[in-house]
């Protein structure tokens, strides 16, 4: 008689974990593309919790290996900088898709390579030599001069800001050929040179903003300054360092865009811009930045999402006039109108575990690279989705689930900072299912989302390849009880583990009814939505939607 334990019951037929977690816990393998998807939507090449930033390289690179599909790097690339808003990781997929396939590169590198910042990493991961080569290709190269020769004005200015590497460092190693005198003064100009050696352009070659930027840099009186800053379309950061008092910070910041504002206020503070007579506030400025935040209109038409003003909010300094801090409340609030609406209720799993407590960009050398924590994205994910689907349920949990008491007059960030104290302790991602067939038994829900940093590890069943993971456990139960409770008529509930962090592994495995998606920037609600309403939305499916062509 064969063994009934393995082939006499369904649970046989159940995927076994076949994985350890970066904590030790069991999990499954995530398929190769979708494992790159995750590093690419969430690492920042920077040590997590779990995972060091040279790690993150690597795991990254030998999946590339594994990946034979050129195009699907491409995509991914674009996703990831146009969607999940990453910085390295883009670069450093552009690089590998630079050895792999020339004609492909040249076709989306505009796409990746959108801003000055965006060059120089490229640059700099070239030069690296993490990828096999520590200069630029002759390929490489042409598309280096493309950019260079094609950047608006602007954007080169823009592209001048930083260093190590510096924009001249490209400049010289890209060495692009002039298109016309007034490119040839430029070039001459951010790389330092002579006068005499940009011949046969001139000075009055020279675009008349960086005229212009030249004699605002020089100048020796702030109202000279301030006459100058009229009509100087040029990116704060050029301006800052030679501003000669607040007059001028003031003047600055009325052409600051809103995403700079929001970016920079303990700056603005700083250097006086909120100061006026005695010390007291500046009415009129305090009031001209609140408005700009709070424009109900913008907000809509961008289609901003609440993370931006919470990270705003918690960035920002003790003295900042209330408000201001009012009106990122009150930008979040609008915001949440952009978080799509879900088909019906769902469980939302809330991460809060000691890992949880780590800055969601990780750390780099020895300071955070972000004071926005993975647990404050999470809470506010869980937050947004609650605001707009008001039946749902949070259940924070570590080791255990607790149950979130909830106001339903708080404000969004102030709903996101309460769930965000929660826990502290280790990580058992099963205990939101849990609660969900034991406490809230007889809610209905269309489905569960768990937002975590996916290294589920204390588990009564330690070992891999014999079970299957505690979540998946618990999931089966969950759409045992709920066809009860909803019916057979109606669709199987959905699961979607949102992973805040890079890693390679998941607590339940991608098929019909689960979806597992890396990322923390606002693209990731349109993908809970549409994997809720349709199989069509999958995470990987979406990466392969994108439009090579624009």
């Amino acid at each position: 008689m064969a063994n009934k334990q393995l082939f006499g019951n369904k649970k046989s037929k159940r995927p076994r974990a076949n994985a350890q977690n970066n904590a030790g816990g069991i999990a499954y393998h995530l398929p190769p593309k979708q494992a790159l998807a995750q590093l690419a939507t969430t690492g920042c090449l920077s040590s997590t919790f779990y995972v060091s930033a040279q790690q993150q390289l690597d795991d990254m690179v030998k999946l590339a290996e594994r990946i034979n599909d050129n195009v699907f790097l491409a995509k991914l690339a674009i996703y990831a900088r146009q969607r999940g808003m990453m910085k390295d990781m883009p670069a450093a997929l552009l690089v590998i898709l630079s050895t792999r396939d020339n004609e492909l590169t040249h076709q989306v590198f505009d796409r990746i390579v959108d801003n000055g910042r965006m060059l120089r990493s490229v640059f700099q991961m070239v030069r690296s030599g993490q990828f096999g080569r520590t200069g630029l290709s002759s390929s490489l190269k042409r598309a280096f001069q493309r950019w260079l020769n094609e950047a608006s004005t602007q954007k080169l200015l823009s592209a001048s800001i930083g260093n190590d590497p510096s924009l001249r460092d490209v400049l010289r190693m890209a060495r692009p050929k002039p298109k016309d005198n007034r490119r040839r003064a430029l070039f001459g100009w951010l790389t330092n040179k002579p006068v005499a050696q940009w011949a046969p352009a001139t000075l009055a070659d020279l675009p008349e903003e960086v005229q212009r930027l030249e004699e605002y840099r020089q100048a020796k009186y702030a109202d000279y300054q301030v006459r100058l800053l009229e009509g100087l379309k040029v990116r704060w950061d050029l301006l800052a360092d030679k501003a000669l008092d607040d007059k001028v910070w003031k003047e600055i910041s009325k052409q600051m865009g809103p995403q700079a504002l929001r970016m920079n206020l303990n700056t603005l503070l700083r250097h006086g811009v909120l100061r006026g007579f005695r010390g007291k506030p500046d009415a009129e400025m305090v009031s001209m930045i609140a408005k700009r935040f709070a424009d109900e209109n913008e907000i809509k038409r961008s289609k901003q999402l609440p993370y931006q003003f919470l990270a705003a909010y918690k960035f920002a300094d003790d003295k900042m006039p209330q408000a201001i801090k009012g009106a990122l409340h009150r930008a979040a609030e609008i915001a949440c109108q952009n978080v799509p609406q879900l088909p019906g209720p769902v469980l939302i799993g809330l991460d809060v575990s000691g890992s949880m407590h780590w800055p969601v960009t990780g750390y780099q050398g020895i300071g955070a690279t972000s004071a926005m924590k993975c647990v404050d994205v999470a809470a506010l994910f869980a937050a947004a989705i609650l605001r707009r689907n008001p039946d749902s349920v949070v259940v924070p949990f570590d080791t255990a689930a607790y149950e979130a008491r909830i106001d339903p007059n708080d404000s969004i960030l102030s709903l996101s900072e309460r769930l965000a104290r929660y826990g502290g302790g280790g990580t058992n991602c099963s205990k939101a299912l849990e609660a969900a067939n034991t406490r809230y038994a007889d809610r209905p829900f269309v489905g569960a989302v768990l937002l975590s940093d996916n290294e589920s590890w204390v588990t009564t069943r330690p070992s891999y390849g014999t079970s299957q993971t505690e979540v998946m456990q618990q999931w089966q139960k969950f759409v045992g009880n709920q066809m009860k409770l909803r019916g057979h008529e109606i669709a199987s509930p959905k699961l979607i583990c949102i992973d805040l962090q890079p890693n390679k592994t998941t607590q339940a495995p991608d098929r019909k009814d689960i979806l597992n998606v890396g990322g923390f920037s606002d693209a990731v609600f349109q993908v809970v939505a549409a994997f809720l309403e349709e199989d069509a939305g999958r995470f990987v499916g979406q990466i392969e939607a994108t439009n090579l062509y624009r």
